[in-house]
């Protein structure tokens, strides 16, 4: 066989070898369901859950940043502890969302399956999570530092909200959740210094009016 024999040849064989190799590479990149079901076993592994946040909404003219503390616990239950603006609370107890803040002279409270609310999101971390059901039209894209975005639209707040946006990491955790409503605005939520499993005592979740504040039933703000 001569020289160019053997090139041919050569290159018939790379070029059989390339190809599962590049099947493979395509097969075991991720697709959005993959790392949906990603999130889905890092939380519903947990009981509970800590995390530090920060809040920031853009849209009507308003621009606000919040900061505190985030407790989680399953089932049902969040408790948003700020400490900017100081003193500000959300709490879900399963039944009911309180929302209160020093100065505003009022607690709000609804029921929690009427509960409409930008934070409400994060419920579907509260209970058995199935993002694939929870959001529709899932789709996925890479961001630094080896994380993922899952973008989709939360089933039943279609009228109010275009999208949600997921930045999670390679371990399944959610680091930020931006949501876009169908007005423009922007809610982003970015979480600091997880820790699963914390201590989530049942008295973390029951709220008493402070004296003398009345409670008044609405819809809290966000």
């Amino acid at each position: 066989m001569n020289l160019l024999a053997h090139l041919r040849r050569g290159c018939v064989l790379l070029a059989a070898a390339l190809i599962p190799l590049s099947s493979f590479a395509q097969r075991s990149a991720p697709g959005a369901g993959d790392i949906a079901r990603l999130v889905d076993a890092h939380y519903n592994q947990l009981h509970s859950l800590r995390a530090g946040f920060s809040q920031s909404y853009e849209g009507l003219g308003i621009h606000r940043s919040e900061s505190g503390t985030l407790l989680l616990l399953k089932p049902g239950r969040m408790r948003w502890d700020y400490a900017s603006p100081a003193g500000k609370l959300f709490l879900l107890d399963g039944k009911y969302a309180w929302s209160y803040a020093p100065g505003t002279n009022q607690v709000q409270r609804i029921p929690a399956k009427q509960l409409d609310d930008l934070r409400s999101p994060l419920s579907f971390l509260l209970g058995h999570t199935q993002l694939e059901k929870e959001l529709t039209n899932l789709q996925l894209s890479s961001a630094p530092n080896g994380q993922f975005i899952l973008t989709g639209t939360p089933k039943g707040q279609q009228d109010r909200v275009r999208q949600i946006k997921l930045a999670v990491t390679a371990s399944g955790a959610i680091t930020a959740i931006d949501i876009e409503e169908n007005d423009g605005a922007l809610t982003r939520f970015t979480f600091t210094g997880e820790q699963p499993n914390a201590p989530a005592p049942e008295s973390a979740f029951r709220f008493t009016p402070p004296p003398g504040v009345p409670v008044v039933d609405g819809l809290p703000p966000v």
